[in-house]
């Protein structure tokens, strides 16, 4: 009688103790894990044109670098996304030198952030994104602004393509 109360007793206690999953603790760590890659992934190192400019193709291996983008549309011409002038006005011109574009590449460098050094000051560089169809004498026009505001580098972005044999 004493065996059978103890089986009885060891019967009950193993019901009660099922194996269960606290998923509260795991749906967190997920949920961080989550929010850590949507955070890091706009810090790509591959910088995205928009849908409207079709890029001229490369096959060189360098990845660019943070510099000051000039986006050459169809329309317009904008500084790190401010529309600064028109690109009929700039094929219009005579100038050589567009003064808007200029004023605002070197507001541009005014808004730098840290202590001006001797470094910092040679690494004017300045990125044009352009459509593959605009003229030459447009970016001419602009590349020449680019280099009177001081900005002694100048990369033109272009699509990575495969490179070539041979």
């Amino acid at each position: 009688m004493k065996q059978n109360r103890r089986l009885k007793r060891m019967a009950r206690s193993s019901k009660q103790k099922k194996a269960s999953l606290n998923l509260v603790s795991l749906m967190d760590v997920f949920t961080i894990l989550v929010f850590f890659l949507l955070v890091n992934s706009s810090s790509s190192d591959v910088m995205e044109p928009p849908k409207s400019i079709a890029l001229p193709e490369s096959v060189v291996d360098s990845k660019p670098r943070e510099t000051v983008i000039v986006l050459v549309t169809e329309d317009n011409v904008l500084v790190q996304g401010d529309v600064v002038m028109s690109t009929a006005d700039v094929i219009a011109s005579k100038d050589a030198i567009m003064e808007p574009i200029k004023q605002r590449l070197l507001d541009q460098q005014k808004k730098v952030i840290g202590i001006k050094t001797k470094v910092i000051a040679e690494s004017k560089e300045v990125t044009v994104l352009a459509h593959r169809t605009l003229p030459f004498k447009l970016l001419k026009k602009v590349m020449a602004s680019c280099t009177s505001a001081g900005y002694g580098k100048i990369s033109l972005a272009v699509v990575q393509k495969a490179t070539q044999s041979g």
